[in-house]
């Protein structure tokens, strides 16, 4: 019977043991995803936008049925069985009496799970994956030839082996870890047993020369990595393998790599008995087989988290990720070997730990950041880019200006992922290249949370085999139920970003802020940089405040900066000062009354509401803010008139206020969710989260428009480094400096938003300030793209308008 081929796309992600990354073609399953506005959303948007609650939530179409599935399924860590490691555990002698095996059960198993077609393995396998069909088939022959039962079992599997042997030879197919070692050696086994392989001799001593040509190509490398290699796949080599010197990879676990198949095959030529236990451990947990890789469960749990965090629909099961996480940290806590031993765990146990406001050390990644640590590794010697890439993204997630375990590990990581992206390198990239190159281009810090989404949906792969030595599932979780979710979700949520920034569009006409003709009409940016972070349809009022304040404090920006006289200024900070509503007669010019009006109307209008919530008056804040922010301004547009040069401390102690941060992200804590008390807002904390924002965005923006403020006879950071050196830095220097200080403050920023003890600051306020870091940190990232036309539209676009581009490959495992 011929082999029956499901669809499949496989991506080894790998605890313990690194593999090159795997790309199979497969049915391209194109779903229409533009989106679509709910029965509701009618109700919910247009202009009766104003008066609904900011908890509103709009329910997705079976969404909720979906959620309680995937609810139920996270917890699970589901391992599939291993015919192929099973038949190694089935061929463990009785230590007492090594004529008899020493565990019958597994030979059952193998008896019951043999396929029609005479193959073992997981059934409806890809084309791509007949080399783990051979495998798995061949390991099974070989166990029971061993024990000599199961004659019918043998035949059928053999034949098997010789129909599809010609595929063992194809180099184009995709081979698991140790193929083109492990099977020639299982081939001299069923010689040296006896067995009538229906292949031709020729056939044979051209998967020996492949073989050799192999552990030629190995010993070349002379480092540590090459030998746990070949202690890994030492099942391949038989005799020829030092088994004393395998075992010195044994773990506490008693398990040589976690691997069942390679701690069996030790076990054939050496007695140890905590190898032993360990595989007794397992049969009573699988069914009298073992899986190929245990245990797993970490890492299979730390994937589940960051995919649903990636897919964008982690608030839907924060109880659940919470769960997870607290398990994690305490096996962290422990020094759990699962994830102490394997790189890519640790890196990526570290990054959401950490990011999830777990106090834990950088210095257990250390030893990660050496280069002959890495390449003396399995993942080094084998160019496991899946754990490079965890080793940079972990790299990126500093809380301290010298950190220098995380800067360490980030420059050795990136330069062998720039190296893997070359043309030249001799290992492609083929599946991760689009995320890799994706990461180098966005670093976590530098990019808005919807942009991650989208493109992370877009190249989602329903990935529900991977492949060490064989291939195998983990997850209790269907990929294809969190995509689906994922796809609604964000589709949901663009409509309602579409209605909204319309709204916002109408609402700038009804203040005539278009008609300021100084003014730079940045709505959609301004709405850009709510929406992309407060995505969800819960947090309308939060993006209505955001958006809405950030126009305006571009529109008098850009007064304060060209659009007004002395005059004109003065006027409107006395007018802010006394907030009174009977102004009509106290306007100089009609750009005072339209700017002064619209911030009137808007604060009093936010005011109302984030009052309601607080449970007391907050406008005088919101006023307070404000004000505040324009008497910085006015001091710049002073030092120009009166061509004062500040000092560095006196530009950046005003600067940061000047740079209007304040009435964007301050009023908008009002509207997160937790009541904040007058002694919250006076807090050091406070203040310190604003300021260090605040700081990184005012030395983003002078890095950028040095050139174009300095012909406009403004001064800025870059020239004030260059004027106060009495010219002893040129330009460049001058900039150069400024980076490092960034990336000092945003460190800091960092910590204090993700600090627990001690804070008093809601982690989902401190969120807010670090949003507005990552997307000041996307739009200065190669020029000031606030102020220019063109850049950011790509982003625009992405969020707001196109639909999202999935041609999703599925796989199945019945």
């Amino acid at each position: 019977m011929a082999m029956q081929f499901l669809p499949l796309s496989v991506y080894s992600s790998v605890c313990g043991i690194g593999y090159p990354n795997i790309y199979m073609p497969s049915l391209r399953i194109t779903h229409s995803t533009r989106a679509v506005a709910t029965k509701g959303l009618t109700a919910y948007m247009g202009h009766g936008l104003l008066k609904k609650s900011r908890t509103a939530n709009i329910p997705i179409p079976g969404d909720e049925v979906s959620k309680k599935r995937i609810r139920e399924q996270i917890p699970n860590v589901d391992l599939s069985s291993s015919s192929y490691d099973t038949a190694w555990v089935a061929m463990v002698p009785l230590p007492e009496f090594p004529q008899f095996p020493c565990f019958p059960e597994c030979l059952n198993w193998i008896i019951k799970n043999q396929h029609p077609d005479g193959s073992w393995g997981i059934h409806g396998l890809h084309p791509s994956l007949v080399k783990d069909a051979l495998s798995s088939t061949l390991a099974c022959v070989l166990a029971l030839k061993r024990w000599n039962i199961g004659e019918e079992h043998v035949r059928r599997g053999l034949h098997f082996v010789g129909s599809y042997f010609s595929s063992a030879m194809d180099e184009k197919l995709h081979s698991p870890i140790g193929f083109q070692i492990i099977f020639p050696g299982m081939l001299g086994y069923a010689i040296d047993m006896g067995l009538d392989l229906p292949i031709s001799q020729n056939d044979i001593d051209v998967m020996f020369h492949m073989r050799d040509l192999e552990l030629q190509r190995v010993s070349e490398n002379s480092s540590e990595g090459r030998k746990a290699y070949l202690a890994y796949v030492a099942e391949g080599l038989g005799k020829s393998q030092d088994w004393q010197e395998v075992m010195k990879y044994q773990r506490e676990n008693g398990s040589l790599f976690n691997s069942p198949s390679t701690t069996a095959a030790a076990l054939t030529h050496i007695y140890d008995a905590k190898a032993l236990e360990y595989l007794r451990s397992l049969l009573p947990k699988f069914g009298s087989s073992v899986p190929t890789s245990y245990p797993r469960d970490i890492h299979t749990l730390l994937c589940v988290v960051d995919k649903i965090e990636r897919l964008g629909i982690a608030r839907h099961f924060s109880y659940e990720i919470k769960n997870i996480l607290d398990r994690i940290y305490r096996c962290w806590l422990n020094n759990d070997e699962e994830i102490s031993a394997d790189m890519a765990t640790c890196a990526m146990a570290f990054r959401l730990l950490r990011m999830n406001g777990f106090d834990i050390s950088s210095d257990a990644l250390s030893q990660f950041g050496d280069a002959s640590f890495f390449f003396n590794s399995i993942q080094g010697h084998l160019k496991d880019m899946k754990t490079v890439l965890e080793l940079y993204k972990a790299s990126q997630i500093k809380i301290l200006p010298n950190e220098q375990v995380l800067d360490k590990l980030g420059s050795l990581s990136s330069n062998i992922l720039r190296e893997a992206l070359s043309p030249k390198s001799e290992h492609g990239l083929q599946v991760l290249s689009q995320e890799v190159d994706y990461a180098l281009k966005f670093p976590f810090y530098a990019n808005l949370e919807r942009l991650e989404h989208k493109s992370y949906i877009e190249n989602f792969k329903v990935e529900n085999l991977q492949v060490l030595k064989t291939s195998y599932t983990s997850s209790g979780i269907d990929d294809k139920d969190l995509l689906e979710l994922a796809l609604e979700d964000f589709n949901l949520c663009q409509s309602i970003h579409r209605e909204e920034l319309q709204y916002i569009e109408s609402w700038v006409k009804e203040n005539r802020l278009d008609q300021l003709e100084f003014a730079r009409q940045k709505q959609t940016y301004s709405y850009l940089s709510a929406a992309a972070a407060l995505f969800s349809p819960e947090s309308f009022d939060v993006r209505m405040c955001w958006a809405k304040n950030a126009v305006l404090t571009t529109v008098v920006d850009d007064f304060f900066d060209d659009g007004g006289s002395r005059e004109e200024l003065a006027n409107l900070i006395s007018l802010i000062e006394k907030w009174d509503e009977n102004h009509e007669k106290q306007f100089c010019s009609e750009q005072v009354k339209i700017i002064y009006s619209a911030i009137y109307s808007t604060i009093n209008e936010l005011g109302a509401k984030a009052s309601a919530l607080q449970k007391r008056c907050v406008t005088d804040h919101l006023v307070e803010i404000w004000l505040t922010m324009m008497n910085a301004m006015m001091k710049e547009a002073e030092w120009v008139k009166t061509k004062t040069v500040p000092t560095m401390d006196e530009y950046m102690t005003n600067g940061y206020v000047s740079f209007a941060l304040g009435p964007i992200i301050l009023p908008a804590l009002y509207f997160v969710g937790p009541e904040l008390s007058v002694d919250v807002i006076g807090d050091p904390e406070y203040h310190n989260l604003f300021k260090l924002v605040s700081l990184c965005g005012r030395l983003l923006n002078d890095m950028q428009s040095f050139e174009r403020e300095r012909k406009q006879g403004k001064l800025n950071s870059v020239t004030l480094r260059i004027i106060h050196s009495r010219g002893s830095i040129s330009e460049e220097e001058a900039i150069s400096e400024i980076p490092s200080i960034i990336d000092s403050r945003r460190a800091e920023l960092l910590r204090l938003v993700l600090q627990n003890e001690g804070s008093v600051v809601p982690r989902a306020c401190k969120d807010l300030f670090w949003m507005m870091s990552r997307t000041l940190h996307l739009f200065y990232m190669k020029n000031d793209g606030v102020t220019s036309p063109t850049e950011m539209v790509g982003a625009v676009n992405a969020v707001i308008y196109d639909p999202l581009k999935v041609g999703h490959k599925f796989s199945g495992v019945n």
